[in-house]
């Protein structure tokens, strides 16, 4: 506090108290007005404006190589590591897929649990295959994958075809219990 004290009893009058001319806040928000306006004229119309327009095309362009150069997709990169895995997935895929579609136009209110649990069953199975496949393309066993991945597809076809049948059974008793009450 006596630090300030002291500093303005230094500066004891030469201090400006003299009040600005008339006028002088509106000439200075023009002399302001016409720095901002050339500023931002300058900024659009200097090198600016051309450098812009330059960078944006070129990140457009950048993008639109990304977009456009495609990745090569798992079933292609299996394919390149195994050909004959890539048929065999090709059979077994489109078998479990006849299956599965089979297995959901058999659900009824009595097997309609039954379907749910094995649609829940080849889910996992599914998610173990995709790890699996994975692992063949981060250069794992691939003698072992492969086998692993064919019982993936063994294991499934396995399910729904129990499944199938348990279902059957299910239809089975229902009309001998059908003929039987109509007796």
């Amino acid at each position: 506090m006596d630090n300030l004290e002291t500093i303005f009893n230094n500066l004891k009058g030469s201090f400006d108290k003299e009040e600005p001319a008339i006028g002088h806040e509106a000439r200075f928000l023009k002399k302001l007005n016409k720095r901002s306006e050339r500023s931002r004229r300058s900024w659009g119309q200097g090198i600016w404006k051309p450098l812009l327009m330059a960078a944006s095309i070129a990140l457009l362009i950048a993008i639109g190589f990304g977009y456009f150069i495609e990745k090569p997709t798992t079933d292609q990169q299996i394919a390149k590591i195994s050909p004959e895995a890539s048929k065999t997935e090709f059979y077994f895929a489109n078998l479990i897929n006849e299956q599965t579609k089979l297995l959901q136009s058999e659900s009824s209110p009595e097997t309609k649990q039954m379907v749910e649990d094995a649609m829940f069953q080849l889910k996992k199975l599914e998610k173990d295959y995709k790890k699996m496949e994975q692992d063949l393309l981060n250069g794992g066993n691939s003698k072992f994958i492969l086998s692993a991945m064919v019982t993936n597809f063994q294991t499934r076809i396995s399910l729904l075809q129990e499944v199938l049948q348990q279902i059957e059974q299910i239809k089975v008793i229902n009309e001998k219990e059908k003929t039987h009450t109509l007796i």
